[in-house]
């Protein structure tokens, strides 16, 4: 599992005493000097909101390309000087709480996807998942285009791509046929 990241804006001497400590931090992290190098960073897809925060002294303006950012990607510092252990609580804390929000509710198609209870939800009825399936729909999701057996097989399963088995087809075709049942849709997973 990859870390989560942590980034400093305008923080530059914070970050400079974290990046001695980098070894034993449970995250990773970074720094923006300036609006303008946040906003290059967001337009560019660099960020990702669902692993990482921002670390900002309280009172800050973060209007980022004409939009706000949400208060929940922010972890604001208002009293400085601050002890470092306390500092690196606050974001641990902080970033456990924006994983499970993160993963409460995630929307795919017409769908919302709790990963924190397994559950799919579309008009008022829900479906329990196995931890495989959520694997498969957010591996297929983030993908964006059809997939090779041999790839799931290695990226959900951690299967070698050339060992006999019918384990991904069986999960598919499991997962088609719950959401088919339960919803009435064919088109959830395509190919």
């Amino acid at each position: 599992m990859t870390k989560q990241m942590v980034h400093f804006f305008e923080l530059p001497e914070l970050y400079k005493i974290l990046l001695e400590l980098k070894n034993s931090l449970s995250f990773d992290i970074n720094n923006y000097q300036s609006k303008k190098e946040l906003s290059n960073a967001i337009t560019e897809n660099k960020l990702d909101f669902g692993n990482s925060i921002i670390v900002a002294k309280s009172g800050e303006n973060l209007l980022i390309n004409n939009n706000k950012l949400e208060e929940k990607n922010i972890l604001f510092i208002d009293k400085f000087p601050i002890q470092l252990n306390k500092l690196i609580d606050k974001i641990n804390v902080h970033l456990i709480q924006h994983q499970y929000n993160f993963k409460s509710n995630l929307n795919i198609k017409n769908y919302i996807l709790n990963i924190n209870s397994r559950t799919v939800f579309k008009d008022n009825k829900e479906l329990k998942l196995t931890e495989k399936e959520i694997d498969i729909i957010l591996f297929l999701n983030k993908n964006n285009k059809p997939q090779k057996i041999d790839v799931l097989q290695s990226q959900i399963w951690k299967y070698s791509a050339d060992l006999e088995t019918h384990t991904v087809e069986t999960h598919v075709y499991r997962l088609r046929k719950k959401i088919k049942d339960k919803f009435n849709d064919e088109n959830f997973i395509i190919s």
